[in-house]
């Protein structure tokens, strides 16, 4: 029997050893809260513009994306998925998922799930919620200034898509179509933003009401004045989309 124990555990820990390694590996792809290396790609997030057409009865367009119009979705997504919808110890994994759009009439927004999610998970003490809160909505603000950047310049493009087509020489149906889809595409994704920066900012301060009436804190103050300045950059966009899928996006200034 003892022979048969020795020659077993250099099994054992070559299995060990082969599973530490693949768990470490699939961790190398990426740090917490950040989607896995393998699981990137250029058009990862080309997947937006099919479900903003898709989900208001529009064929999604199968030109390729310009520049322009993939850094435009690459700076959605971090703004479309909700804060702390993605648990830092999933996120190694890859655990990066589409989103339904707002379009989508099964969709109904909880303006409490952030709030609950964030009082709800352990927590040192109470000021780490609050400094969680804080750097949720810092990150927003961060983010708003390159994102209307790029949609600007999406936008102010699409304007000489839209007015040079009457020019192409024999332009067919389905390039029309294509083109036409496309900027759909983008003013669709414009206006999901928007109304995700509106959602966060109900949700934020449903979460400090809160935590001010479980634990009060001097912190409390930072958190409003963040909400207040991402209310305000909110209410005034650089760039204005208009509700209806069909009109134009118009861009201010």
């Amino acid at each position: 029997m003892p022979d048969s124990i020795r020659q077993i555990r250099p099994v054992l820990s070559a299995v060990l050893l082969a599973l530490l390694a693949a768990t470490l590996g699939a961790c190398s792809g990426g740090d917490f809260g950040r989607t896995r290396a393998d699981m990137r790609s250029d058009d990862m997030h080309r997947w937006l513009g099919a479900e903003v057409t898709s989900s208001v009865g529009v064929t999604p367009s199968q030109f390729q994306l310009t520049d322009e119009e993939r850094q435009l979705r690459d700076l959605a997504y971090p703004m479309i998925e909700p804060p702390l919808s993605r648990p830092a110890w999933k996120s190694v994994f890859g655990d990066y998922k589409p989103l339904p759009s707002p379009w989508r009439q099964k969709i109904v927004f909880d303006r409490t799930m952030y709030g609950r999610t964030l009082i709800d998970e352990p927590h040192r003490s109470h000021s780490s919620r609050y400094a969680q809160l804080i750097e949720d909505v810092r990150n927003d603000i961060t983010r708003f200034e390159p994102f209307f950047a790029s949609a600007i310049r999406v936008i102010d493009l699409d304007r000489k898509r839209n007015a040079s087509m009457a020019r192409v020489s024999a332009l067919s149906p389905r390039e029309r179509d294509d083109a036409v889809a496309r900027m759909q595409e983008n003013s669709l994704i414009i206006q999901w933003v928007q109304q995700c920066l509106e959602q966060r900012i109900s949700s934020y301060r449903w979460a400090l009401e809160r935590l001010v009436i479980q634990a009060p804190d001097g912190m409390a103050a930072d958190a409003d004045r963040l909400i207040g300045e991402l209310a305000a950059q909110t209410a005034n966009p650089p760039v204005q989309a208009q509700p209806p899928y069909g009109r134009a996006v118009v861009s201010k200034g």
